[in-house]
């Protein structure tokens, strides 16, 4: 129910355009709209360098937390130091690819529902998903470049870190990061159509960054958690944002194993847009806009 539009409108569902499956003659468009969300956000300037500062700053401070630890606890969750160390260097790398926080289409989509004009998104011609799918790559992209080098630049500057040599490796983390991103994009999506039953979905958001944040490997890797815990969590679709990115730079899989956890990637990434895909049927099969 949204409360926004002067006239009450009843809208039919938007037609089922076979989503991110089926581009096929469309790709132009979404590319387009992928390089249109990098020059939206790379007009930010100021916003970015706060941000990678910010970033840097924190890799130092649990850079040196991560030394502490490590030199009290050789090994830990089978990272030697150098390890270790890295590993915070590629999270705060991946903190805003990913959109650990929350953020991007999600902003966006909110002020929609707020304003009504999410009632003339359902009758563009193109697809719902796939149009905010390709405007959060293009943001990933952007925010990986402007505060993913430059931390990890100043992390191995001032660290003893553990650099891949084989350019292989590059493209495959790579590959994860991508992964990474439509893993994250799928669960933030889920989490904005909320708003088609809920004024404000803001509290189901703030919980969705706490999880993430835990779950996803950003405070510690999830091999340091205890019991049962510490088998599960890397199971999750969270493990996906940041654990997998980050063990497949440190090359801590190889072989089936690397194929496996990127497949558990490839996985997440498929159900969760399939469960979006289903949820935004379900929310516009009637959709009602009132006000006035």
């Amino acid at each position: 129910m949204l409360n926004a539009v002067p006239a009450a409108t009843q809208l039919r569902p938007p037609p089922d355009t076979g989503g991110v499956a089926r581009l096929g003659p469309s790709a132009r468009l979404y590319l387009a709209v992928a390089r249109a969300g990098f020059r939206r956000f790379a007009g930010y300037r100021a916003a970015t360098l706060a941000g990678t500062v910010t970033n840097t700053v924190f890799g130092f401070i649990l850079a040196y937390t991560f030394l502490a630890l490590w030199q009290a606890r050789p090994g830990l969750g089978g990272y030697d130091t150098t390890q270790a160390v890295t590993y915070i260097w590629i999270s705060q790398a991946l903190l805003a690819t990913v959109a650990v926080l929350g953020g991007g289409f999600q902003d966006d989509i909110k002020d929609r529902f707020r304003s009504g004009d999410i009632a003339i998104d359902l009758y563009r011609p193109v697809d719902f998903q796939s149009w905010w799918l390709a405007t959060d790559l293009g943001r990933a992209c952007f925010q990986l470049l402007a505060r993913g080098i430059l931390p990890t630049a100043a992390g191995a500057l001032a660290f003893d870190t553990r650099l891949p040599h084989d350019p292989a490796v590059w493209a495959v983390f790579l590959l994860s990061v991508l992964l990474a991103v439509v893993v994250s994009f799928g669960l933030r999506f889920l989490v904005s159509l909320t708003g088609f039953w809920m004024q404000d979905a803001e509290g189901i958001r703030s919980v969705m960054v706490v999880v993430t944040m835990f779950f996803s490997g950003m405070l510690l890797p999830l091999g340091l958690f205890p019991g049962w815990l510490g088998e599960l969590a890397p199971l999750l679709p969270w493990a996906a944002m940041i654990q997998i990115p980050t063990d497949v730079f440190l090359e801590r899989h190889s072989g089936a194993g690397l194929l496996g956890i990127l497949g558990l990637q490839l996985l997440w990434a498929a159900l969760l847009l399939a469960a979006g895909r289903a949820v935004q049927r379900l929310a516009t099969r009637k959709v009602v806009v009132q006000g006035g």
